[in-house]
C-alpha cells in the first residue's frame, strides 16, 4: 500500500417518510439529498472531510491530507488488502415511483385500519422509502458504484385498560421495492398486532428465577445480535470492551449454534461491498461452538488478522465495524420437538430491545411477550418478561436449535450511527436462564 492513501464516497438520492398517528396524518415528507465523504491517511492518522458537492473533490481531498499529516502520531496504521467489490443495481419489481404519495398515504392508511381491533387506544404507522447511489473510489484504483432503493413500514398499537398499558409492534424493511408489502401482508400483521396488544391486558407478570428457555426467532436473534455479533467486531475487541478477546479457537458455546454474518444475503442488512469498497461475502464467526472470526475493517484486519469487509456508515458519516445480516444458522429439530424436550418452563416471543455489556459479558431483553410451557405445551400468556444471563453461560447452555430460520429488519445503533441490519436465528432451547419482569 502507499504510503499515503485516500478514498471517497459520494451519496445521491431521496428519501420519502410517512407518519400516521391514530389516523392523522402528522408527517409527509419527500426530499433529495447529496453529499461527498472524503478519508486521507497518513502515518497513523486519518483526515476526514465531508461536504455537500459531489464533484470536483481534488480540494477536499488535498484538505483531509493536510488534516490526517497535521494530526500525523508517527507510527504505522496499515490497512488490510481487501478482495475489490464490483458495481452493482439492485433489482426492484415494483418501483415505489410508480404509485403516488396519495396512494403511498392511502396504503398506510389501511395498515393502521387493521391494528385498530377492539379495545386498542391508539395506533402509529411509519411508511419510509429510500432510493440512492453509493459511489466509492479510492487511491489505489478502485472505482465502485451501487444503485439500491430501501423500503419499510411499521406498525404499533396501544391497548389500555383500568391504568393498564400495554403495546406490540412490528416493522419490516429491506433491500427492493413495493414487493415487501407483497411478501409481508401487512395488513394481517396489523392485525395480529393489535390484537396482541389487546390479549396482553390479560397476561400475568411471570415469577422471576431460572428456568430452561425457549426463545422465537425474534429474541434468538437480537440475543445473537446484541451479545454475540457486538464482541466481534475488531474495534472492540481492539478497545479491550469485549469477552471474546484472545477467543479466537476456543470453544465459546455449544456445538449446536453456528453464527455467520452475511452482507450478501438479499435481506435488511444487504451490501453488494462496504463503504471501504471491499467485496461483501459471508462470515463464519462461531462453528460448532468454537469461535473462528472477528468482524473487521481494513484497519482493524491489519491488526487481528481475518478478512475486511464490515466497515459501515450511516449517510456521509466515519465508516466504523459493524454487522449486516447476522444469524444463527439452521440446527435439526422442529418446533414441536423443542416443545416437548423443555417440557416445563417458559417460551419467550418478541423483542423490546434491552442492554448488553460486551466487556463483561452480560445481557438483559426485553420480550414482547412470553408463555408458560407445560408439559410441552403453551398455557398461560405471560407480560413484562425479560431474559438476563451470562453471554458465554448462555451459549453453553443451547440444548437445541430448531430448523426454522427467520429474519427479523431493524437499525443497529454504533458510535452515533444508525445502519440497517437483519439479525435471524431458529427456535433456541437454552438450558437455564434468567426471566423476569420487564424494567
Amino acid at each position: 500500500m502507499a504510503p499515503e492513501f485516500y478514498d471517497i464516497r459520494t451519496l445521491r438520492g431521496s428519501r420519502t417518510r410517512i407518519v400516521l398517528d391514530n389516523g392523522k396524518l402528522e408527517e409527509i415528507n419527500q426530499a433529495p439529498f447529496q453529499g461527498a465523504a472524503v478519508r486521507a491517511l497518513f502515518g497513523g492518522a486519518w483526515g476526514f472531510v465531508t461536504t455537500d458537492n459531489v464533484t470536483d473533490l481534488g480540494e477536499d481531498v488535498a484538505l483531509a491530507k493536510r488534516i490526517a499529516r497535521k494530526i500525523d502520531r508517527h507510527e504505522d496504521l496499515t490497512l488490510a488488502r481487501a478482495p475489490p467489490g464490483r458495481s452493482v443495481v439492485v433489482p426492484v419489481k415494483k418501483d415505489p415511483k410508480d404509485i403516488s404519495l396519495e396512494e403511498k398515504v392511502a396504503l398506510l392508511r389501511e395498515i393502521e385500519d387493521a391494528a385498530k381491533v377492539k379495545g386498542v387506544s391508539s395506533t402509529q404507522a411509519v411508511y419510509s422509502e429510500m432510493d440512492f447511489t453509493m459511489h466509492y473510489s479510492s487511491s489505489e484504483g478502485l472505482d465502485l458504484e451501487a444503485k439500491t432503493t430501501r423500503m419499510g413500514f411499521i406498525i404499533s398499537a396501544v391497548a389500555h385498560r383500568n391504568g393498564l398499558y400495554q403495546t406490540d409492534g412490528e416493522g419490516r424493511s429491506g433491500v427492493g421495492g413495493l414487493e415487501i408489502f407483497d411478501r409481508e401482508d401487512p395488513v394481517a400483521l396489523a392485525r395480529v398486532v393489535g390484537e396482541t396488544a389487546v390479549a396482553l391486558l390479560d397476561a400475568k407478570a411471570p415469577k422471576g428465577g431460572t428456568y430452561p428457555v425457549l426463545l422465537d426467532q425474534e429474541l434468538a436473534g437480537v440475543f445473537v445480535h446484541e451479545a454475540v455479533g457486538h464482541a466481534t467486531e475488531g474495534d472492540i475487541i481492539l478497545e479491550g470492551d469485549s469477552c471474546l478477546e484472545g477467543k479466537l479457537g476456543q470453544k465459546i458455546g455449544s456445538e449446536l449454534v453456528t453464527v455467520k454474518d452475511d452482507p450478501s444475503l438479499m435481506k435488511n442488512g444487504y451490501y453488494p461491498f462496504d463503504d471501504e469498497g471491499s467485496l461483501a461475502s459471508e462470515t463464519v464467526l462461531v462453528e460448532n461452538g468454537i469461535l473462528k472470526s472477528y468482524l473487521n475493517s481494513r484497519e482493524t484486519a491489519a491488526r487481528l488478522g481475518g478478512e475486511a469487509r464490515n466497515a459501515r456508515a450511516e449517510g456521509l458519516d466515519r465508516p466504523v465495524v459493524r454487522m449486516s445480516n447476522t444469524y444463527i444458522a439452521n440446527g435439526d429439530w422442529k418446533l414441536e420437538e423443542i416443545l416437548s424436550e423443555l417440557g416445563d418452563g417458559v417460551y419467550l416471543a418478541g423483542s423490546r430491545g434491552g442492554q448488553v455489556s460486551t466487556g463483561e459479558g452480560i445481557f438483559q431483553f426485553n420480550a414482547k411477550r412470553g408463555y408458560l410451557v407445560e408439559k410441552g405445551e403453551k398455557t398461560r400468556l405471560l407480560r413484562d418478561v425479560s431474559l438476563s444471563g451470562k453471554i458465554l453461560e448462555t451459549l453453553l447452555h443451547v440444548r437445541a436449535v430448531g430448523n426454522d430460520l427467520k429474519f427479523n429488519s431493524g437499525r443497529c445503533g454504533k458510535a452515533g450511527q444508525l445502519v440497517p441490519v437483519s439479525d435471524g436465528s431458529p427456535h433456541l432451547l437454552v438450558a437455564e436462564a434468567t426471566v423476569g419482569g420487564a424494567g
